[in-house]
């Protein structure tokens, strides 16, 4: 795939991130895997824009807070995750375990949200991180709410690749996972994506769309509390503003 200006704007913030410094022109030109030159018109336009700032040495580079500026101002205005971001809060805080928002973006899951467990030993995942529909239990979720017809147009296009032992590796093992789940009212992957990895998610529907909430965490949590986990996770999404978090054939 082709490089955009676009995908290595957004590489020369994650690189700061990753780095966790302040970084010379070098170094960033190395980690983008770009010439030097390239690397300092980049990041000439950056600091014009108030997005970088030069430190001593001057060579040196660092972000400033405008970056994160901009991005407050978008979320206060996100139309869905400043809905339903409290009701994430609170099932975090309920749970003790990693709480994740996702929808379907072609063939994959896409997390819009990621609200941390406090636990020392939890699940860690990232915004705009991607998981396969097949091996998840947010994407089993967003599958049950799909037509029969529309999720065997889904699975023709499927891999279906294994991950572990326990991945559901054919278009009926999966339809049969989800209509045992549907049963139950949540949709679990219990070890499917990574061993020992538990994950229990559960459908809604806000504004019209398909939405997905997961509760993940290490599989002997998940497994101990697994009742009183689906319970709150269907309070929770009951409680999302506007939404219908009844799940659909």
């Amino acid at each position: 795939m082709k490089t955009t200006t676009a995908d290595r704007t957004l590489h020369v913030f994650e690189g700061f991130a990753e780095i966790g410094r302040p970084a010379t022109l070098s170094e960033l030109a190395r980690y983008l895997e770009i010439p030097v030159s390239s690397c300092s018109g980049l990041l000439k336009t950056l600091e014009r824009r108030g997005y970088l700032h030069a430190v001593e040495p001057r060579s040196t580079y660092y972000p400033t807070n405008r970056l994160l500026q901009v991005a407050r101002g978008i979320a206060d205005h996100d139309p869905l995750t400043s809905r339903i971001a409290p009701v994430l809060e609170a099932l975090r805080d309920e749970t003790g375990e990693t709480v994740v928002l996702a929808k379907r973006r072609g063939d994959e899951v896409l997390f819009l949200d990621v609200v941390e467990s406090r636990s020392n030993i939890r699940y860690v995942a990232q915004v705009g991180e991607t998981r396969l529909l097949h091996a998840s239990s947010l994407g089993k979720a967003l599958l049950s709410v799909m037509s029969e017809a529309e999720r065997a147009s889904v699975f023709k296009r499927l891999k279906f690749r294994r991950l572990t032992p326990k991945t559901l590796a054919t278009p009926k093992a999966l339809e049969a996972s989800i209509a045992a789940d549907r049963r139950g009212g949540c949709y679990v992957n219990f070890g499917e994506s990574v061993p020992d990895l538990y994950a229990i998610a559960r459908p809604l529907i806000v504004d019209g769309k398909a939405y997905a909430i997961a509760v993940i965490g290490p599989g002997k949590r998940i497994e101990d509390n697994r009742k009183r986990l689906f319970a709150a996770l269907a309070k929770a999404c009951k409680a999302v503003p506007g939404s219908d978090p009844r799940p659909r054939a």
